[in-house]
């Protein structure tokens, strides 16, 4: 599958890759419905206020946004170090700097939303910060290895949350860019704060602002806008730098809120097909709980 199908398809042009874009779409959407009970029920419930029509539209436009998203994480496999840059523009990269002069860590939040692989590829080459991502490594070692080859050969290191801390705790003369997906469902046994989401009772994982504290480091969220097929950019906002001035949950609402701002604007360009409410508050354990 890796060497006979993707690799060759990675190495066609984009007209090429978005025309067999738009065959997927048809087959995914149309003919097989893919998770299409999931979508719809996401969206309804996040916009309960939207006709038939404008959820059926949305969905429609995510589809078609989710088929562009898999062609083009195909091309990453291949993808060259200048056309990932111009295809994904950091436009403030200069908000980091004070705190890298400075010698200081910062925490990037983000989400699934536009491009994020891409996002993967290219910021590191714009910021100044040594990037490093938490992941949790797949099961398959084979694609576990590609696809972390793939996501850090223009300099992100991907690593799981032990590493990171290890990192921070003895490397101190180093100045980190953390990053942190703020929209997946947490595990129970991890801290979680539970706010209104999209309409509804969610859980957000509580680490990236535990570490901010404990590190005492800036949270900064990035917005991930499209600028036309496969062109994106990200502009970067101040959450937090003095930590003190929030209660405990507030950073983690905040950049939660950011998000959330960008998908009521463009809500086709977030990743719908994901079990984002697959665990209610009731269902967490309460003593990971932040209150």
């Amino acid at each position: 599958l890796y060497y006979l199908l993707l690799l060759p398809i990675s190495r066609l042009p984009f007209p090429i890759l978005y025309g067999l874009s738009n065959i997927l779409y048809f087959f995914m959407y149309r003919i097989f419905s893919y998770r299409k009970t999931l979508v719809r029920d996401n969206i309804t419930r996040s916009f309960p206020n939207k006709s038939k029509a404008e959820i059926h539209k949305i969905e429609s436009d995510f589809y078609r946004h989710l088929c562009d998203l898999i062609v083009e994480g195909v091309k990453n496999f291949t993808i060259s170090e200048a056309a990932s840059r111009r295809r994904m523009k950091v436009i403030n990269p200069e908000l980091l700097d004070p705190y890298f002069n400075k010698g200081q860590s910062v925490i990037l939040v983000g989400g699934h939303y536009n491009n994020w692989e891409l996002v993967a590829l290219a910021f590191p080459m714009q910021i100044k910060h040594t990037p490093l991502a938490l992941y949790t490594p797949l099961q398959n070692a084979f694609w576990n290895e590609k696809v972390t080859k793939s996501r850090s050969k223009y300099g992100l290191q991907m690593l799981v949350i032990d590493e990171i801390l290890q990192k921070m705790k003895t490397q101190k003369e180093e100045k980190f860019a953390v990053i942190f997906g703020s929209d997946q469902s947490p595990r129970r046994s991890q801290m979680a704060h539970f706010m209104t989401f999209l309409n509804q009772e969610t859980g957000v994982a509580y680490g990236a602002e535990r570490l901010a504290r404990e590190f005492n480091i800036p949270v900064i969220a990035g917005s991930n806008r499209k600028v036309s097929r496969g062109h994106y950019e990200v502009i970067y906002t101040l959450i937090s730098e003095d930590h003190s001035q929030f209660r405990k949950g507030e950073i983690t609402e905040a950049f939660t809120r950011h998000l959330e701002k960008d998908i009521l604007s463009a809500p086709q360009y977030w990743l719908w097909s994901h079990k984002r409410w697959k665990r209610s508050k009731s269902d967490h354990n309460p003593d990971r709980i932040v209150r």
